[in-house]
């Protein structure tokens, strides 16, 4: 019998600890899709970040190294200038690179690093219990904020894409989600043109994934897809932010 569906080899054979309903696992398995198609399994190394994704060195079959919170993008520079030839990304959630790790972040697209970095934004802190997030929406409650953040009180929530687009540095910027199947694919041919992009030298690549955390947003599965595309969307419109190549995906 032909196989016509199976797990990515980049992929270890470890179930994944994340909640029902969590897009994690989703977007474990287009980064793992991507490394296999490239073929670079071999010569690619992971950055873990602090959150929710802090296991991801036990789900992908390449080298991991963990970084403190909020530090993968300095630990990936450091990486990938010590051995060029490697493929370094990073896996971050909004509380490690939007809070702690924002300015590794900026001045690592500053410098124009050749790396990777798959960025998951829920809109909340997962991992510790469901803060307020720097990208938490307007009046979303958390444990942090009971009554709805108060933007008068704690500010605006940080759009990453935008605010690295004005980055001279940042080569590629893309916001997607993969709350349908075609967004899914969307997704994919987004993350797999970041990686290709520093096969090739082309520098800072950046992709943003509106996810899904329906355990501390209090909703279901099926409530939680349903909530990327009425609230979560509106606020981080999807699109192309930066593209210096010029290429199609």
């Amino acid at each position: 019998m032909a196989v016509v569906f199976s797990k990515p080899h980049s992929l270890t054979d470890k179930s994944l600890h994340y909640c029902p309903g969590c897009t994690h696992g989703i977007i474990h398995r287009l980064v793992a899709e991507v490394i296999d198609e490239l073929e670079i399994e071999g010569d690619t190394i992971g950055v873990a970040s602090v959150g929710c994704s802090v296991m991801a060195y036990d789900y992908f079959n390449v080298d991991f190294v963990q970084a403190a919170h909020g530090r993968a993008p300095a630990v990936a520079t450091g990486v990938k200038r010590s051995d060029p030839s490697k493929i370094v990304f990073t896996y971050q959630g909004d509380g490690d690179l939007a809070a702690i790790g924002t300015a590794e972040t900026v001045h690592a697209a500053a410098r124009r690093e050749n790396i990777t970095i798959i960025f998951i934004n829920n809109a909340i802190y997962g991992m510790t219990g469901g803060q307020m997030a720097p990208t938490t929406l307007p009046g979303m409650v958390t444990q942090t904020s009971p009554y709805g953040r108060d933007v008068e009180a704690v500010g605006f929530p940080i759009k990453i894409c935008e605010l690295l687009s004005n980055i001279e540095g940042a080569t590629y910027l893309e916001r997607v989600t993969v709350n349908n199947v075609a967004n899914v694919k969307k997704a994919k041919r987004a993350i797999k043109k970041a990686f290709q992009n520093q096969v090739e030298g082309k520098g800072f690549s950046l992709i943003e994934v509106v996810s899904t955390c329906p355990t501390n947003w209090g909703l279901s599965p099926q409530k939680s897809l349903e909530f990327i595309e009425t609230d979560m969307l509106p606020a981080y419109p999807l699109g192309v932010y930066k593209d210096i190549t010029g290429e199609e995906k």
